[in-house]
């Protein structure tokens, strides 16, 4: 069956990358389906990774091989009403992960240019910045033109209560400890302003060789709060000397935490500096010929243990590196059976997923031998660090939480319009002399300016005015309408957070918080209040900036729910459309790994079935489509029946996997329909299919695992062939007839 198109009823479904973007070939077709019932046409756009490389290069590409700007159309559309977007998950691409689909795509037949690492003409810096767009968190800033909420749909939380998962016991004589700056940080040295009139800012280095302009126009609004912050490198190196020494001392593994994919700038040369300092004699003797051969720390120790071959002294290279890692602190591994390091790869270890992990795990993290131990967990800015302590201090005196009966922390975090410090990445720089770093306004006025030396790492970003606003009307709303209290979390010795908390009681003042619970308190005070309440089983909605979302969203949903990618996201954009986002993809590699070598495909979509029903319901609300509105309640119903039944993916061969999970959706989706009442039409239009495919499970579960076991082949990592793709993602003819014969109707 298929109804008549309804205005403005059309859903864009992402196409991204790595496990999302294959289990999309799966699930997709169950969606346009189901959708097309209700006259909702579900179209796509190709976001990946490939396809943001290829669109920066057309002249390179024959007229068949040219790709549109497809985030770029997208990020247009967020600026309409009637936009409706359900985003996957993305790669943020590291250096490395870059160089590596740009391989694959020359293999290919793309006629791109090589990635230069150290461009020495304008040419080569005109193609190193155009790949510099798709490096790291390209796709969320041009997306997020709205403010986002985060929480456990009622379903996701009653599974949790009742199949609580693993929390590993914690011992009050743990050693394990974050450790950070205090002082010659970001944090510490940061210096806020509000923007008194709209126009451009420019970023300018002054030396005693004159003025080099770092950023000639930035554009800003009247009310934005403009920042500048420096992490000087001298300290810093002081500082990561010292901790390699601590946990020597303390005798408990070593792993540094941070977020190279979204701070695509600042954090890779963050982790060049922890490389160097680990191994202070092998870069003292070898160094120069590292630099050299064009080995930078800054892209891992994995990156520079696979270049050594070429060089003259390479063994001798690797038997210093080997000699230094023997000598300890021992490291946290990322895979031990593999001899793969906390500091293999920048992309490898990010802060947001890898420190609730590790509370997760008794505050255990992987050593060498392969068995789990404390952990000196290295977080070099103090920003956002101690809200990490704070949760293992909690756990080391009173124990792990328990998922059975904890509470819940909601977010509304502040990102619309690349907010704070994920916008900063084309205002960061490494500063390469001696001088002040200068933020001048188009009158010549210094607005802001920063001492900096050779090395330091300057950085620039905002928040404008409307997005701020929005954020605290969102968070009101969404205490009213829960009737939990809200925690805004502000720290008043922090420039920027102090400068914030004037225009959130400013806007407080002119909404409607009559019996609302609403604080605003510093970090780790909004930390130990929350798991206060946790423990209680009360719930608290965090507030917080857009650091803070990314990290908060996956601390507090890791430990209650297992994962973040259980979470409901939704973005309500400024201009009044709705995206609408499906979790975490940082287990999406081993994903894809797994797929290859059994033909099993562990993702989990829960997250796609949570956006999709907030999407149509979205959808159904502001175009008057009723039918939309069944779709997103009896798909929700479905949803808690797939959690109830157990038919999620299952982590070993042999069990239900992606495929057979969207199988599982579609039979109780299509149950619920048949047996709603407020559209007799659509009932019947869901009778035949509900019936057949409950008759043929059997049929079509042995389909779906008979291809399990054996390995695949799909053409390409970054672009495989999406023929491959579909075949092995739509493997049982039984239910692929079944919805042909839904869209026949």
């Amino acid at each position: 069956m298929k109804g008549a198109v309804v205005p403005g009823s059309t859903i864009i479904y992402t196409h991204t990358d790595e496990a999302p973007a294959l289990a999309t070939y799966s699930l997709l077709p169950v969606v346009r389906a189901y959708a097309a019932t209700a006259g909702v046409e579900v179209e796509t756009r190709d976001i990946s990774l490939a396809s943001r490389i290829l669109a920066q290069f057309p002249e390179h590409l024959t007229e068949s091989q040219r790709v549109g700007d497809t985030l770029g159309e997208l990020g247009e559309l967020t600026g309409k009403p009637e936009a409706n977007i359900i985003k996957l998950p993305n790669i943020s691409a590291s250096a490395p992960q870059l160089r590596a689909a740009i391989a694959e795509l020359q293999a290919q037949g793309f006629a791109l240019p090589d990635y230069p690492d150290e461009p020495a003409t304008d040419q080569e810096r005109e193609v190193r910045a155009r790949y510099d767009r798709v490096k790291g968190s390209a796709v969320t800033p041009v997306l997020r033109q709205g403010n986002s909420d985060r929480r456990a749909p009622a379903a996701v939380k009653h599974y949790a209560r009742t199949h609580p998962h693993h929390m590993g016991p914690w011992s009050s004589d743990s050693k394990t400890n974050v450790a950070h700056m205090t002082a010659d940080d970001f944090r510490a040295t940061e210096r806020s302003a509000v923007v008194s009139d709209a126009g451009s800012l420019r970023i300018e280095l002054v030396t005693d060789a004159g003025t080099t302009v770092l950023r000639e126009a930035v554009p800003v609004l009247a009310g934005a709060v403009v920042d500048a912050a420096v992490m000087r490198v001298g300290p810093l190196r002081a500082f990561l000397v010292e901790q390699r020494e601590q946990a020597r001392r303390a005798g408990v593994l070593f792993s540094v935490h941070l977020k190279a994919t979204m701070m695509k700038v600042s954090d890779p040369i963050i982790f060049g500096h922890v490389i160097r300092a680990f191994f202070p004699d092998t870069f003292a003797r070898y160094g120069a010929a590292l630099e050299s051969a064009g080995l930078n720390p800054d892209d891992g120790l994995g990156a520079l243990l696979a270049g050594l071959d070429a060089l003259p002294d390479g063994d001798a290279i690797r038997a210093s590196f080997h000699d230094e890692l023997a000598a300890g602190p021992a490291l946290a591994m990322v895979d031990s059976d593999r001899g793969i390091t906390n500091l293999h790869a920048p992309s490898d270890v990010i802060v947001d997923a890898s420190m609730p992990a590790m509370i997760r795990n008794s505050g255990h993290m992987w050593g060498p031998d392969g068995s789990e131990a404390d952990t000196l967990a290295v977080i070099p800015d103090s920003s956002y660090a101690g809200v990490y302590q704070t949760v293992i201090d909690d756990c080391r005196a009173h124990g792990a939480y328990d998922p059975a009966t904890m509470g819940s922390v909601p977010n509304v975090g502040l990102m619309a319009q690349a907010a704070e410090e994920y916008g900063s990445h084309d205002k960061t720089f490494e500063i390469p002399a001696d001088g002040t770093v200068r933020v001048v306004d188009q009158a010549g006025a210094v607005v802001l300016e920063q001492p900096v030396a050779r090395g330091d790492i300057f950085r620039m970003c905002q928040a404008k005015d409307i997005a701020i606003r929005d954020w605290v009307k969102l968070a009101v709303h969404r205490a009213r309408v829960s009737g939990d209290p809200a925690i805004f979390w502000l720290d008043p010795d922090r420039a920027h957070d102090a400068v914030l908390i004037g225009k959130v009681r400013q806007s407080l003042a002119e909404l409607d918080t009559d019996g609302l619970d609403i604080d605003i308190l510093p970090p780790e005070q909004a930390t130990a209040r929350s798991l206060e309440r946790i423990r209680r089983g009360e719930n608290t909605i965090s507030v917080t900036g857009n650091v803070l979302r990314d990290y908060l969203t996956d601390l507090f949903p890791i430990m209650e729910l297992g994962t973040s990618a259980k979470m409901l996201s939704v973005v309500p954009l400024i201009a009044g459309g709705g995206l609408f986002e499906t979790g975490a993809g940082g287990s999406a590699p081993k994903h894809v790994q797994q797929l290859l070598k059994e033909n099993y495909l562990r993702w989990d979509s829960l997250g796609e079935f949570l956006a999709l029903a907030a999407s149509l319901e979205h959808l159904a609300q502001h175009t008057g489509n009723a039918r939309a509105q069944v779709l997103a309640d009896t798909l929700d119903r479905a949803t808690a029946t797939v959690l109830d039944r157990d038919r999620s993916p299952s982590r070993r061969l042999g069990g239900i996997d992606n495929r057979g999970s969207h199988f599982y959706l579609a039979l109780y989706w299509a149950q619920e329909l048949a047996g709603q009442t407020d559209d007799p039409e659509l009932a019947a239009a869901f009778a035949d299919l509900a019936s057949t495919l409950a008759e043929r499970e059997q049929v079509i579960a042995e389909e779906l695992l008979a291809v399990q076991g054996s390995p695949v082949d799909l053409g390409g990592y970054y672009r495989p062939d999406p023929a491959t793709c579909e075949a092995v993602m739509r493997p049982s003819a039984a239910f692929n007839e079944a919805l042909a014969a839904l869209a026949r109707r």
